[in-house]
């Protein structure tokens, strides 16, 4: 429904993947109300490589700031941005700068629809939303797919969990901070471990770690976690059972002392998230004026390390196609800009995940 000269949207989910399309759509004028379930207090994450570069191309050299671009300058460097809170934080902060993106939080999106002059979103509280389109940035457990493909709504589960945890360096002793990323295969398992704010003083550094576990599939069955052959939630800190807690502290002991540290102290004080490992190669991307960006769209293994990349691609790609078709101002523009859209980014969106799923398939067996 055109509120303005412009193009109004509404996008569902206030992730990466939600603020990168709207601050991308906002950038050509188009009015955008970000509906986003949680709060505004920022979530956990792991790491996110290139971050830093990647977002520069979005919000510009002058959107790099806050608190991380400060600690940095009073340390002589650019910051670092590879924690999903960070990156997280950083985009918040200018979509809440931007006049042309509403921040709606609490806002449990139910249902998405379109006739042929607008798309609109559902909240929990009977509100409806509506714009002349509506972009799904909700993650894996998109209810915005359902529209889009009804036929194949969910991701499935790759038969692995990940372990997450970021410690911090007044709990560790570690002798060498380690410089870098660096992966350890252990057959059943696999460790990935990066620092994290590389421009952080010593003594207020982190080392951030994921550990790939194929050994637990049982675990997050019994817990809900997976149900049948869909992942519905993470097993949270505070649900770890003790017993899990005493055998991953004693599997630890596989990996080099720097990172064993770490996940030791992430244990001691259930700082550590399971986050069973979910896939979906996408056949489409758009139907009608509705289209998906981020996990709504493709959903692979976090090895791949290029989600963050892709989805911030798709969020360029779509904002470029939407604002020629509001150049156009045809009524039939903006389901052709989708389609459009959906031309240039689905073989992209699917060569990520089935690259991943390679490795999932290798790994899991």
């Amino acid at each position: 429904m055109r509120t303005t000269d412009h193009a109004a949207a509404v996008v569902v989910g206030g992730s990466l993947a939600g603020l990168m399309a709207a601050l991308g759509l906002a950038k050509f004028g188009i009015a955008v109300t970000v509906l986003e379930r949680s709060g505004p207090q920022p979530r956990g994450g792991a790491a996110l490589g290139g971050a830093e570069s990647n977002l520069h191309r979005l919000v510009g050299p002058d959107g790099l700031a806050g608190p991380e671009a400060t600690a940095a300058a009073l340390n002589g460097s650019r910051p670092h941005l590879q924690s999903w809170a960070q990156a997280h934080g950083l985009l918040r902060r200018a979509a809440a700068a931007d006049p042309h993106i509403d921040l709606v939080h609490g806002a449990r999106v139910v249902e998405a629809g379109q006739d042929e002059t607008s798309a609109w979103a559902r909240t929990a509280d009977g509100a409806i939303h509506r714009g002349d389109l509506v972009v799904g940035a909700d993650g894996h457990r998109s209810v915005v797919r359902r529209v889009v493909a009804p036929e194949r709504p969910d991701a499935a589960f790759a038969g692995y969990v990940i372990w997450l945890g970021i410690a911090e360096e007044p709990e560790l002793d570690v002798e060498a901070w380690p410089p870098g990323m660096d992966i350890f295969d252990a057959g059943a398992d696999c460790l990935l471990g990066y620092p994290l704010a590389e421009s952080a003083p010593p003594g207020r550094r982190r080392l951030g770690w994921a550990w790939f576990d194929r050994r637990r599939n049982d675990l997050l069955r019994a817990t809900g976690c997976v149900d049948g052959d869909v992942v519905q939630h993470s097993l949270r800190p505070a649900d770890l059972p003790a017993s899990l807690i005493a055998e991953l502290d004693a599997e630890a002991a596989q990996w080099p002392a720097a990172w064993r540290d770490a996940v030791r102290a992430c244990l001691r004080r259930r700082g550590v998230t399971g986050t069973p490992v979910a896939e979906y190669v996408p056949d489409r991307l758009v139907r009608g004026r509705i289209a998906l960006v981020g996990d709504a769209a493709h959903v692979s293994t976090p090895m791949t390390g290029r989600g963050f990349g892709v989805a911030l691609t798709d969020a360029e790609v779509l904002a470029d196609e939407v604002a020629k078709a509001v150049a156009e101002a045809r009524d039939d523009a903006i389901p052709a800009a989708l389609r459009s859209y959906q031309d240039r980014s689905l073989g992209r969106a699917r060569e990520l995940v089935e690259s991943g799923q390679r490795f999932s398939r290798s790994f899991a067996g």
